[in-house]
């Protein structure tokens, strides 16, 4: 449902989920003179550390979904596992601009799959699957490589399996038993993996950030590089395929799609409705942040034009890191290091990240290579 009617400070911005993203949109809110309210299980919260009111419920209880959202004037989301019953009560209130389909769409990977095909986009080709039978089946027609996956939740690689050979069928079957429902993908042989992260407006207009250049380590984002090393050619195919996305799916707010480069052709892999962690490049490096952006979206406010200021790389900071962070916020200046408060660290747990930026990428890439030797 679209919704028109423009929300201005010092109004109620609701955010469903209390994690980093809602973090960052509560910071960017704040500074516009929004109030913010968050719902989230966790007290204290990192959002919850930024915002005016904490809602201290499960996302799936209704009582909390009404009681947010009563109090807020707006409502949007920070991870796409939302209540689909919860977000379409929001939505049927108006307060919803995004609106339940992304949700319906993102949570579950066949829709995904289907949407992107159906709208002739280049994704590699899949078979559903739900039962041993059904995935003998799909590994005979499937030539190796291919990655199995469940078709609900799973992140940063989990959820997930790549079978190279015959010899790993047995996994597959014993994968696709415990989880029923799984999509088998073609696995693509690409040269490098992109974000395309925009924000669409309630009106339809859309802003582009500057496509960003993935780095993952074992399956978690690792680092962002901006801007891609990639052509014009798929550059525009990127941004070609974004756009027939988004009206086909009518996004409003910031939304992410990240796509295998391979030569001059582009797959789409995968796609997030809310703002991204390959995005967190923009507060820094560009005039305005996707979590400003996606707050002038939600509030029905023009989008502003999208600059790059400097290149960037933005390099996630798990626990592992933690100490190594600290250590550079002691002895060097360059750097902006964002910490998200959260409680208790943990290995391969995103703690916070850090954005480099300067006037050449060369200088960019030697401010990393001494922070990445400060490990030693």
């Amino acid at each position: 449902m679209q919704i028109n009617n423009i929300i201005l400070p010092p109004k109620t911005i609701g955010i469903i989920g209390g994690g980093q993203l809602g973090r960052m949109m509560a910071i960017a809110a704040k500074y516009m003179g929004y109030q913010v309210a968050v719902l989230d299980p966790t007290p204290n919260c990192p959002t919850a550390q930024v915002a005016d009111k904490q809602i201290t419920a499960a996302y799936d209880d209704m009582q909390a979904i009404k009681q947010l959202t009563k109090v807020s004037d707006v409502i949007t989301y920070e991870f796409e596992n939302v209540d689909l019953e919860a977000a379409t009560y929001i939505e049927k209130k108006g307060k919803l601009p995004q609106g339940a389909f992304a949700l319906e769409v993102t949570q579950n990977r066949e829709k995904e799959k289907r949407v992107m095909r159906d709208a002739g986009l280049p994704v590699p080709d899949f078979f559903i699957v739900e039962n041993e039978w059904e995935c003998k089946g799909a590994l005979e027609k499937a030539p190796y490589p291919v990655v199995i996956k469940t078709c609900r939740g799973g992140y940063d690689g989990k959820g997930q399996i790549k079978l190279t050979s015959k010899e790993d069928s047995k996994e597959a079957l014993a994968f696709v038993d415990k989880h029923e429902h799984c999509i088998i993908e073609q696995w693509v042989p690409f040269d490098k993996e992109i974000s395309v992260v925009f924000t669409r407006a309630q009106s339809g207009e859309i802003e582009f950030f500057p496509i960003g250049e993935n780095d993952h380590k074992n399956h978690i984002l690792y680092q962002t590089t901006v801007p891609a090393t990639i052509s014009n050619k798929v550059e525009q195919k990127a941004v070609d395929a974004t756009i027939k996305l988004a009206e086909k799916m009518n996004i409003v707010g910031t939304f992410a799609i990240e796509m295998f480069v391979n030569g001059d052709d582009i797959y789409l892999n995968e796609m997030a409705p809310r703002p991204h962690n390959s995005g967190h490049y923009t507060i820094e490096a560009c005039n305005i942040s996707q979590f400003g952006q996606h707050i002038r979206a939600i509030c029905g406010l023009p989008l502003t034009k999208v600059k790059l200021l400097q290149p960037a790389i933005m390099v996630n900071i798990l626990g592992e890191d933690m100490n190594q962070a600290l250590q550079h916020m002691t002895s060097k200046a360059e750097g902006n290091i964002h910490l998200y408060g959260k409680d208790g660290v943990k290995e391969k747990r995103k703690m916070g990240h850090i954005t480099f930026i300067a006037e050449t990428m060369e200088q960019v890439n030697q401010l990393v290579e001494t922070y990445e030797g400060e490990k030693a």
